[in-house]
């Protein structure tokens, strides 16, 4: 086990001997979110995500109760699939809808290779930090790259 200890403190930089403090969620979450309401319209949900050059966000409801995340790919369905069945139009798709409810989420206490597996294993962008039953913040890939980065 202290084999382990010495390499990850040598992969992030701490000092052998000393045990390793890895960056946690806290540490690199985003906590200013652009969220979305699961009654808004998709084509407004695209206006948010292309004004503000973001590929996705959290769906909440009252106040800051995650109920799941919406993505560029689940509004790019909506859009095309609409199209494809005939329907010109996706002014009647709704958030709650198209977007994913059962979203993989993470604790504020979580580690930085803890999120990277995650990133790695489940092929999603961003994972939303959830305490107490609120979203408290949103960690995407280039955040933990950032992390190891700055530790490494």
């Amino acid at each position: 086990m202290d084999d382990i200890n010495e390499s990850i403190a040598r992969a992030i930089g701490s000092k052998p001997g000393k045990p390793p403090r890895l960056p946690i969620a806290r540490d690199c979450m985003t906590t200013r979110l652009i969220t979305f309401r699961q009654d808004q319209p998709i084509r407004e949900v695209v206006q948010v995500l292309l004004a503000k050059s973001i590929s996705g966000g959290p769906v909440v409801e009252n106040g800051r109760h995650l109920i799941g995340m919406i993505s560029e790919l689940d509004c790019m369905r909506a859009l095309a699939g609409a199209a494809y069945e005939g329907h010109y139009t996706a002014r009647d798709r709704l958030v709650r809808d198209e977007m994913t409810a059962d979203s993989i989420t993470i604790n504020p206490d979580d580690n930085v290779y803890t999120m990277a597996h995650l990133f790695e294993t489940r092929y999603v962008r961003r994972l939303p930090v959830v305490e107490d039953g609120q979203l408290i913040g949103q960690v995407s890939r280039r955040d933990v790259l950032r992390a190891l980065l700055v530790d490494g």
